[in-house]
């Protein structure tokens, strides 16, 4: 068939486009991969990108909260002294929309990719369906009042088009991984107008750890984040402009003790938040009328306190520049904490970060005026205990001890004030990770049942199961085989052992080929009468670690590798399983430090 002159000229000008096109674009990629210089210019781009959409975001969140509430947009939500009653119909109006959203894009059989999540076991790899679901959603809850922040949005916007674009430049596993915590962390930092605090939100919360190959990246990242937002004239969320009096050192080991306070408020939110979501998922309500449902109950809290709605950075600023009451700093702190479990119990999607900011400040605040009347000569400074509580508390619900540290640096510039900071969430921090181990975040991975604790690379463990571990080539004979006809069939040095099995290959244990020569043994003997480990192996799904802890549980060299049906798969040596962990772990590290 002979093509007409007009399409035989498509044709040939499709080909000579395409061809220049792929090589460019195979180039690029060539030059990413193998140049640290691009891969930081790569970084900034993405930086750059994931700075105007988490500006884009919080500005459309806040002009949506402005029109359902009838409020100025210089102002915010949680500032409001008091909203009408019929404004707050916007509460479950939006569990209904998040309802419908549900209803149109049903979720998948398995929870959406995160990414600490996507760090810690896929090696960076987000679906592009789990960011847009998590971020319009998460968008939809706090623009319509309830009691979550937009953090959870912003790092997943930003990572997940960072993940996107490391994908379809086919880049290394950890390449793509300091990409994603590259665009998660600009998103963060744009967001507070903190470029620091961006970076070490990204290292210490998506990445797991900071090397000098993630450095420039990621800095890269979060400066032009911040330069994009800035740009824009989108206002950050400021959190304080001047900080308060001198710091003595007395005041240290106050601050010291406010800390572990704010560890141990901390690990009882986080779990608070759990047992009410396992209530409320007994109760006789579908997952897509639960936000409706929640809608209804955030209503009363918010007529009581505005200052419980929304992600609280208005509240916070107001009572900072106010000396409020103990009581009624703790009034505020147990309705924000109860709207924030509501919200996040009944399905409004978000996270506590803000909050636990907003918390964190009313619990210093509180807690200096305490210490002041039981202690006059201590004279804490309320606005700097506020501010240390404010950090010292979401060490302990998400984690970043230098992430908070520096967000305060960033905001008041004192140097004395952070060094306090730093003491109080390095208490609230050691605290944590001995006595509970888990951020919010990584709690709800654990429930799951996800053995994560950070966004420490751990994928590779998974990765190599007993599947893809074992030997399929080893010797196998019936159970029911006398010790003689074994003689026969296996000489003595030609294997270690012998694996039985019955007449439907179920496996029966294994039998030490020595044991079997020796003199004294009976020649008719069936095997079965030798065989150990009968009930001692392992599941082909099981992974690496879990691998490890049954050889050393059990004390054995060798494991028989068994499906669900009892059939033989294969077998596993400690030997060779210890070998190749070491070897995936020394290229894991080689990987992370830029080593190759």
């Amino acid at each position: 068939m002979q093509l007409p002159n007009a399409q035989l000229g498509d044709v040939i000008l499709g080909k000579v486009v395409k061809r220049p096109v792929l090589r460019g674009v195979a180039m690029i990629k060539r030059y990413l991969q193998g140049s640290e210089v691009w891969f930081i210019v790569l970084a900034s781009g993405v930086g750059l990108v994931s700075g105007i959409m988490a500006a884009l975001l919080g500005h459309f969140a806040h002009a949506l909260q402005a029109l359902l509430y009838g409020f100025s947009p210089d102002l915010r939500l949680s500032a409001l002294p008091k909203i009408e009653p019929w404004h707050l119909v916007a509460l479950p109006i939006g569990g209904a929309v998040l309802g419908a959203v549900r209803i149109i894009f049903p979720r998948r059989t398995r929870a959406p990719i995160d990414v600490v999540e996507a760090n810690a076991l896929y090696g960076g790899r987000i679906p592009l369906r789990d960011s847009l679901m998590v971020s319009f959603q998460t968008f939809l809850s706090n623009g319509f009042g309830a009691s979550v922040g937009l953090e959870a949005a912003y790092a997943q916007l930003g990572g997940g088009f960072a993940s996107k674009v490391g994908q379809w430049l086919d880049l290394k596993r950890q390449s793509l991984r300091t990409l994603v915590g590259a665009g998660a962390g600009s998103a963060i930092g744009a967001a507070f107008g903190a470029p620091l605090a961006g970076s070490f939100y990204a290292f210490e919360l998506v990445l797991g750890g900071y090397t000098p190959a993630t450095l420039a990246p990621v800095a890269a990242a979060s400066l032009m984040a911040v330069l994009a937002a800035q740009l824009m004239n989108i206002e950050p969320f400021v959190i304080a402009s001047t900080a308060g009096q001198t710091i003595e050192i007395a005041g240290y080991l106050l601050y010291a003790l406010l800390g572990a306070i704010c560890a141990g408020v901390g690990i009882a939110i986080i779990r608070l938040v759990a047992s009410v979501e396992a209530v409320v998922r007994k109760l006789p309500v579908g997952d897509v009328w639960r936000p409706l449902l929640g809608g209804f109950f955030l209503i009363p809290v918010a007529w009581a306190a505005p200052q419980a709605l929304s992600s609280g950075h208005g509240a916070m600023h107001l009572y900072m520049a106010q000396q409020a009451l103990v009581v009624t700093l703790l009034i505020v702190f147990a309705l924000k904490l109860c709207a924030s479990v509501i919200s996040l119990a009944f399905g409004f999607r978000g996270g506590l970060f803000f909050a636990s900011l907003f918390l964190g400040s009313l619990l210093g605040s509180a807690f200096a005026q305490i210490v002041n009347q039981i202690y006059p000569p201590a004279n804490l400074d309320i606005l700097n205990a506020s501010l240390v509580g404010m950090a010292a508390l979401a060490v302990a619900v998400v984690g970043g001890p230098m992430t908070m540290s520096l967000m305060v640096l960033e905001v008041t510039h004192d140097f004395n004030l952070t060094a306090a900071v730093v003491t109080a969430a390095l208490c609230s921090s050691a605290i944590i990770r001995e006595r509970f181990g888990y951020s919010f975040s990584t709690w709800r991975l654990h429930l799951r049942g996800e053995t994560v604790r950070n966004a420490r690379d751990i994928g590779w463990v998974k990765s190599l199961t007993a599947a893809n571990l074992m030997r399929k080539t080893h010797t196998i004979l019936n159970e029911n085989t006398s010790i003689a006809a074994l003689r026969e069939q296996v000489p003595l040095g030609a294997t270690s052992r012998v694996l039985l099995v019955n007449d439907d290959h179920e496996y029966r244990g294994m039998v030490p080929t020595a044991e079997a020569w020796i003199e004294t043994q009976d020649m008719v003997t069936p095997l079965s009468a030798l065989a150990r480990q009968s009930e001692v192996y392992v599941r082909p799904d099981m992974d690496i670690s879990a691998i490890m802890r049954v050889f050393e549980h059990f004390g054995v060299d060798d494991l028989a590798v068994v499906d669900e049906n009892h059939k033989l798969l294969g077998l596993l040596t400690e030997k060779y399983v210890n070998r190749r962990y070491v070897e995936e772990l020394e290229r894991s590290q080689r990987e992370f430090f830029g080593e190759m």
